[in-house]
């Protein structure tokens, strides 16, 4: 083999060796330029996914603090911006995650929305404080109105019982009750048969702490069967809360004073012998009450 043909060769071996490291080194390029493609490519979908988490999170705010808001124009105005939210969320999913502008202008309308969420959560702090300060006045008026509701009733029983203790202390009594069973002449009577009037007597007991002026005293004469002997069915007065019959009626006046009252009772019904009873009635009182027997 001659020079030239050597060299020949030993130039096209180094030319070979070139070329396959020339290759190599544009390979390496390649596959490190491919990996980092492929690292920025999931990178974004990673920065994608991670913004579309915290839209997702945004979105979950809004609505938690919409639980607890009672106030209309409040709650309106986080309804429209979760509205807001959801609307750039459901943008977000249709962008390409190699898309990094509209991911950029995302992410800032994310921030935008974080700092109103921020106004709106110093709002609603505020409002609770305010609430709660309500509420805890509130409590004190309802604390305040159940000790006068308190001391109003003690001071209405407190009344009630002087009412019912002068009450008690100005009632009438009738004392020295008397039944005569007489004919027309005043002539006492011991056969049922010849009485013709019974003749009640009493006394109205000095009062001086009863009003003085005009009295109508009632009296019911009780039969032995305890019917009550009376000229009409429409001579009623009212006693304990219903009315009821009476036998005799007669207006007094008194001063406080003890005064004597006799009332007549004319006899035109048949009497039969008996056990009877006369109950005297004044100032819707029962203040006295006698028994006698009528006998044949």
């Amino acid at each position: 083999m001659s020079t030239e043909t050597k060299n020949n060769s030993k130039i096209l071996i180094a030319v070979i060796v070139i070329l396959i490291v020339g290759i190599g080194i544009a390979g390496y390029f390649i596959f490190n330029q491919k990996t980092q493609i492929e690292d920025l490519q999931e990178e974004s979908s990673l920065n994608k996914q991670q913004l579309e988490d915290e839209y997702e999170s945004l979105s979950m705010q809004y609505e938690g603090f919409k639980m607890n808001i009672k106030n209309d124009s409040l709650l309106q105005k986080l309804t429209n911006e979760q509205t807001k939210v959801q609307r750039l969320l459901d943008e977000l999913k249709t962008v390409k995650a190699e898309n990094k502008a509209e991911i950029s202008r995302l992410n800032k309308e994310l921030s935008s929305l974080r700092k109103i969420l921020k106004s709106y959560i110093i709002q609603i702090d505020s409002l609770n404080r305010a609430n709660a300060q309500l509420r805890q006045e509130k409590q004190e008026i309802t604390n305040k109105y159940q000790e006068a509701s308190r001391n109003l009733n003690a001071v209405s029983q407190q009344k009630d019982s002087l009412n019912h203790k002068v009450t008690l202390a100005s009632k009438l009594d009738a004392t020295g009750i008397s039944v005569q069973a007489t004919n027309s002449k005043g002539k006492v009577q011991k056969k049922i048969s010849k009485i013709e009037q019974l003749i009640v007597n009493f006394t109205v007991t000095k009062n001086i702490t009863a009003q003085p002026g005009e009295r109508t005293i009632y009296i019911r004469i009780m039969k032995p069967d305890n019917d009550v002997l009376s000229k009409s069915r429409t001579n009623v007065f009212a006693y304990e809360n219903r009315d009821i019959n009476y036998s005799m009626r007669k207006i007094i006046e008194y001063g406080g004073e003890e005064t004597g009252v006799t009332m007549y009772w004319a006899v035109e019904e048949y009497l039969m012998p008996g056990t009877y009873r006369i109950d005297i009635f004044a100032d819707g009182n029962r203040i006295g009450s006698k028994s006698f027997t009528l006998e044949n």
